[in-house]
């Protein structure tokens, strides 16, 4: 958001009124802005340059405030008083008027058709008769810079120039010629220059360098002259010196020249509304024609005032809100759109004003009624759909193979989603024609030109920036590569990617190959040709000739793997052989990754699954419930509704996240439909009755909710359900047979307890690597074996070389599981950080 700084004294002078800074901050957020920060001129360059450079800088406060990045007309001091005095209703919007000149003819602005090349439009206006002060003059050059910074995108859309009208005569021409053609006298400069001279001059200007390759790379330069030959500017990079504005400047001409003619009238539009209110006649502003190459005049500014029309309802509606519709349009004309009903229904007129080009949708006004309204006014209310929310399914499974991947003994890394095009393409032995790379239009740099369509890359380049870690490395990385789709509605589509690397002496294609059956065994696919997966050779530039292979799960091709091609490697600096896999995931889920917002049933689904119609034949509700017993509580009883209301607050159904047997059992216990007050319990109540067609094929209920019935007491003896026939007696067997088995438990447990218990023990060696060929590895043996803990045992041990001189201590011991651990041990060895570079477990065994 852009920040606009004013002087606190200035403001409140214009607002006719003193502010607590509490109560500004207040008016700030009642009006859709933010008060960031109070502080001075003085201490932002203490802050920013030091206490030295801030001696003689003003002390006066400033306001720093965050203004919405599409509302222009609040950049500068002069719109932010003129919205917060309209806010207020202390100040009505003002009327904004194209005039024409005192006798005689408007300004001309004549384009060439060699501006085509470079900028082609232009627009222009006049603000007649105008009085500056320092301040208005400060104001006025901080709103050329706010929104060439904002709607101008840094002058490469739009480049403003204003100009001493009273220096300079009509018409004026705008061309375009080599940069060795153009001289003059530019701003704050005492000599001519050529366009080349100053393309090197400002170089090194901190503040127009930037500028510079906007035409730097162009055969011919913009430049604007008057009738005698003058040079007003040349956009976008500096006006002369010989038309430059003042403190005594009366009459201002303004042009804008810009490759978007909409965004070049809406920098003008704002220019001149901001500043006529200083004009002799306040709020008016001269016209100037501009005259294209093929003859066409147009009149600038317009100044468009347009009308749309609104329903109070869809106010009301989106807002929250219930208002009338004076009341609505009371709202909207706070916000300077000038609103009144039609009379047809509940209709309001609104006028957009040429200050409001950020109103584009009936939502903009929408929304600054809710502004006007005060979004702290609006009562909170329980949503009327309630959803219980579930991980999406591939992020889900993307979760559950990194936890087994980094299980298996690979680190994920994660790499950027943009690289250059050198990446994915040349190094990898690929043309980037073949890759269906996304590219990004104005890359800032060229390692970030194209959206990657592999993940391979990224890991070799993280492999490249680790290559002094020990050996192997093990990587992978799951996430999202971008291809280009024309079915889609973007152009391209993300797709779900894994990709693992092996990088040591030896290619180690087994160790990918095994991670590949690992995943595949987690992924629930066997290996079969058919419907299980599969791998045969394949030819890829990226891979050894003969060394790799193509994964084709239920006939279709996933990814590859096999052995990096020599030159690949040594493209991303790396000097020993690597292995690498890289494959789909989105296949394993079943269906595509990207859910439709809305779930329309296929017709074939419709016919296989034969949804019932509404007809005579469909179950009836049931007029009574059997019972109202639940183990909430009876549903007769306040005390059984509030219960169940409770426990539906944080859900959607009785068990799980889809309706079961569960919620039509305790929906046919309440006896009738619940009150209002019952928020939750209503909600679900009228969910569960729109399943009432189809309960017969709900999932069963996994628990019972609601109690049986209780039978009512017979007052017959001699019942048929009383009589033993057969004269069992299981009753006296079971409980026979209960002390038997508790006897034998209890002698078995004795029998137990007499055995000695065995005590689990491993045999670990460990790896205890020194820095470097210096290290003492007596001493280093002596620290090891310091480490003294209850159930360890140190056995033998002996040095190992490593190479170039170096060799490692391998030391074996015996541990007791239960009282010593590898990760206890390893974090006792390397606290010797002196001798200890790390420890690893070479061999773990069971005794």
């Amino acid at each position: 958001m852009p920040t606009v700084g004013v002087k606190r004294d200035f403001l409140f002078k214009a607002l006719g009124r003193t502010y607590t800074d509490e109560e500004f901050d207040e008016l700030c957020f009642e009006f859709g802005l933010e008060l960031d920060e109070i502080t001075s001129e003085k201490e932002i360059i203490s802050r920013e340059q030091g206490d030295s450079k801030a001696s003689g800088a003003s002390d006066l406060i400033l306001y720093k405030i965050d203004v919405p990045a599409n509302r222009y007309d609040l950049l500068c001091l002069e719109g932010l008083v003129r919205g917060l005095q309209v806010f207020k209703n202390k100040l009505e919007a003002p009327r904004y008027r194209r005039v024409s000149p005192d006798g005689g003819e408007p300004q001309r602005l004549i384009i060439t058709k060699e501006t085509a090349a470079v900028r082609p439009h232009a627009v222009a206006a006049v603000l007649r008769n105008i009085t500056f002060t320092q301040e208005r003059y400060d104001s006025f050059i901080e709103l050329q810079e706010k929104l060439h910074q904002n709607i101008c995108r840094k002058r490469s859309l739009v480049a403003i120039g204003t100009h001493d009208l009273d220096a300079i005569s009509g018409p004026f021409t705008y061309t375009a010629k080599a940069p060795g053609d153009i001289r003059f006298r530019p701003l704050n400069q005492t000599k001519e220059h050529t366009a080349t001279q100053l393309m090197s001059l400002y170089k090194t200007d901190s503040h127009l360098r930037h500028y510079l390759p906007i035409i730097e790379d162009k055969p011919v330069y913009p430049v604007i002259y008057d009738s005698n030959g003058v040079v007003l500017s040349m956009p976008p990079i500096i006006n002369g010196d010989h038309s430059r504005i003042s403190l005594q400047t009366k009459n201002v001409f303004i042009e804008c020249t810009a490759t978007d003619l909409t965004k070049a009238k809406i920098v003008l539009d704002m220019m001149v509304t901001m500043f006529s209110e200083y004009c002799a006649q306040p709020f008016t502003v001269e016209q100037a024609e501009v005259v294209y190459p093929d003859g066409k005049t147009c009149v600038y500014p317009e100044l468009a005032y347009r009308k749309e029309k609104m329903s109070g309802e869809f106010i009301n509606r989106k807002v929250g809100i219930r208002e009338s519709t004076d009341r609505i349009a009371q709202l909207l004309t706070r916000m300077c759109l000038l609103s009144q009903p039609t009379g047809v229904g509940d209709e309001i007129e609104v006028e957009i004003p040429p200050t409001r080009p950020d109103v584009i949708h009936a939502c903009d006004i929408m929304e600054d009624a809710a502004i006007a309204y005060g979004f702290n006014n609006i009562t909170r209310t329980t949503p009327r759909t309630y959803t219980v929310a579930n991980q999406f399914p591939l992020n889900k499974l993307t979760e559950l193979l990194r936890q087994d991947l980094a299980a298996a003994g690979f680190t994920e890394a994660l790499n950027f989603a943009l690289c250059s095009q050198e990446d994915i393409a040349d190094k990898l032995g690929k043309k980037i024609s073949e890759t269906r790379a996304i590219h990004i239009s104005n890359p800032k740099t060229a390692e970030f030109q194209v959206a990657r369509t592999t993940l391979l890359p990224g890991l070799l380049k993280t492999v490249a920036a680790n290559r002094k870690m020990p050996l192997p490395l093990k990587l992978f990385e799951i996430s999202d590569v971008v291809l280009k789709d024309e079915s889609k509605d973007v152009g391209a589509r993300n797709s779900r990617r894994f990709c693992a690397i092996y990088y040591n002496k030896t290619p180690g294609f087994e160790v990918i190959h095994g991670l590949l059956d690992r995943t595949m065994q987690l992924l629930g696919v066997k290996p079969a040709r058919g419907e299980g997966y599969h791998i045969q050779a394949a030819d890829d530039s990226t891979f050894f000739p003969g060394r790799c292979a193509e994964i084709f799960v239920g006939g279709k091709s996933v990814g590859r793997l096999g052995v990096l091609h020599p030159d690949v490697v040594s493209r991303f600096e790396l000097t020993m052989p690597c292995s690498a896999l890289e494959m789909d995931v989105e296949p394993f889920l079943g269906f595509t990754a990207e859910v439709l917002l809305t779930h329309d049933v296929p017709m074939q689904e419709t016919f296989k699954h034969q949804f019932p119609a509404h007809s005579q034949s469909q179950p009836a509700l049931p007029s009574r419930p059997p019972t109202t017993k639940t183990v909430f509580g009876d549903m007769n009883s306040q005390a059984g509704l509030e219960a169940l209301d409770g426990f539906l607050a944080d859900r959607s159904y009785m068990e799980g996240f889809t309706a079961s047997q569960a919620d039509a059992a305790v929906f046919d216990a309440i006896p009738s439909p619940p009150a209002q007050a019952f928020c939750h319990l209503r909600r679900w109540w009228s969910h569960i009755k729109s399943f009432q067609t189809e309960r017969a094929r709900l999932p069963p209920a996994k628990s019972q909710f609601v109690l049986a019935p209780t039978p009512p007491a017979s007052t017959n003896d001699t019942g048929e359900d009383d009589v033993d026939l057969f004269g069992s007696d299981d009753e006296e067997e079971s409980a026979e047979a209960a002390r038997i088995r508790e006897q034998r438990l209890a002698d078995y447990a004795a029998k137990k307890s007499k055995k000695p218990a065995l005590v689990a023990k491993s045999s670990i060696l460990l790896d205890v690597k020194p820095w470097d060929d210096e290290t003492d590895m007596g001493k280093l043996e002596e620290c090891v074996r310091s480490v003294a803990m209850e159930g360890l045992l140190w056995g033998q041990a002996k040095l190992v070389p490593v190479g170039y001189g170096i060799k490692k201590l391998q030391i074996g011991c015996v541990v007791e599981d239960e009282k010593v651990g590898t990760d206890l041990l390893e974090e006792a060895i390397t606290a010797f950080e002196e001798y200890v570079q790390s420890v690893d477990v070479a061999a773990f065994n069971k005794i």
